[in-house]
């Protein structure tokens, strides 16, 4: 079957609810991808973070394989021998006290509210259901019900009313409006240390740092979503790190479960997540052996191979070259290690062209926020593997329309 009969079939029995580039993919390994037609790709998405340490990476499929054929499941009705050895590892690794997994990101920050709302009534104060949570505009946190009632993109909201309500929208980076907003009745502060969809956009330099001070003062969480950002995207762990910022909560996924099964977890000191008892919230695939045995894996991987310090240094240089392109349709560049974003200008159109005419070069990148070309590839990359890249990138990106190669 070719591309063409891949693509009619996708469209004829899938929902409508995306709108990918037209390459049909069919293996991966390392930082490539292959399509069903046998042309080779370089993978600058990593699944929004997901693939951090490349396509099928052989110690996690190791460990996905050898625990799939022991144990797959168990449910939490039972204990199994991985999930305790799991949320050690992640707890030793990341300094909090305790870990909830979940599967999904979308999960984990559903988690995290839960928490915050359940610790604000038992542990705070705040009067039955009248906690408030405050968030940030242009946030992206996932695609439930709740979690969209507190989104600023209507595109995210229209048709899927009425909403869950409890939280309040501040503009991303005003300390002054976080400051002006919390009231006895704040439980938490829910924020993306960098906000990914919204078109990689970093805050003010001290605004995490503010917040987290804030909080201290004010007996408020502070809830870092860092499923994108997380486990060394940015050149840290965390990217609260970058203002050694200590979040109450750290909510993390994607990269956990190694490209290869879903993991997410949420993290947070006892104090915390002792608010939860049993019954009162559950998972009947959270930290399943499987994706335990993948979880560990996928931390021994980003700590041995020192992903988080690769990242800083090759983000730091990638990010400088793509600024130095000489071109009359880039408006700027930003971001922080391998998360970076080249923001095309309004007047040169949408960024959508300029991907596909990447994709028609071999490079697998996708647009966000309409403008934003964004940068992302697998965290294994290799400085000479992005030198090959920048020629087919500076040729893309200095046309004043995208034409494929």
């Amino acid at each position: 079957m070719d591309t063409a009969r891949y693509l009619t079939e996708a469209d004829r029995y899938s929902a409508h609810n995306y709108h990918p580039l037209p390459v049909v993919l069919t293996r991966g390994k390392g930082i490539h991808v292959w399509d069903v037609d046998g042309k080779q790709y370089v993978d600058m998405l990593s699944a929004y973070s997901a693939v951090n340490l490349g396509h099928a990476h052989p110690r996690i499929v190791d460990a996905l394989v050898e625990q799939a054929r022991r144990l797959p499941l168990t449910s939490r009705a039972f204990h199994n021998d991985r999930m305790g050895p799991f949320l050690r590892q992640l707890c030793e690794l990341t300094g909090y006290e305790k870990a909830l997994p979940m599967n999904t990101g979308a999960e984990a920050v559903e988690t995290a509210i839960k928490a915050a709302r359940k610790w604000g009534y038992e542990v705070k104060g705040v009067p039955a259901d009248q906690a408030e949570i405050l968030v940030f505009n242009e946030n992206f946190h996932g695609r439930t019900t709740t979690i969209i009632s507190f989104s600023s993109d209507e595109l995210y909201r229209k048709g899927f009313g009425p909403f869950t309500p409890g939280f309040r929208i501040l503009p991303y980076g005003d300390l002054d409006a976080v400051r002006e907003a919390i009231t006895e009745k704040t439980v938490a502060l829910l924020v993306e240390p960098i906000q990914g969809e919204a078109g990689v956009v970093v805050p003010p330099e001290g605004f995490l740092k503010g917040m987290e001070t804030l909080c201290r003062e004010r007996n408020v969480l502070l809830m870092a979503d860092e499923i994108q950002t997380g486990l060394g995207r940015t050149g840290r762990l965390f990217a609260s790190h970058w203002e050694d910022v200590r979040a109450d909560v750290t909510i993390i996924g994607k990269a956990l479960g190694g490209g290869v099964y879903p993991v997410s977890a949420v993290l947070a000191d006892a104090a915390v997540l002792d608010v939860f008892t049993p019954g009162t919230h559950g998972s009947t695939f959270g930290g399943n052996p499987l994706g335990a045995a993948v979880g560990m894996a996928a931390l021994d991987v980003l700590v041995e191979e020192k992903l988080a310090e690769r990242s800083a240094e090759l983000g730091a240089w990638f990010m400088e070259e793509l600024g130095a392109i000489d071109s009359p349709i880039i408006d700027h560049v930003r971001g922080r290690g391998l998360l970076i974003g080249v923001v095309i200008k309004r007047e040169a159109g949408p960024a959508r062209p300029y991907c596909e005419a990447l994709q028609a070069r071999g490079i697998l990148a996708k647009e966000t926020h309409e403008q934003v070309v964004r940068f992302a590839p697998p965290l294994i990359i290799s400085r000479a593997q992005l030198e090959e890249l920048l020629p087919a990138i500076r040729e893309v990106l200095s046309m004043e329309a995208a034409v494929p190669a």
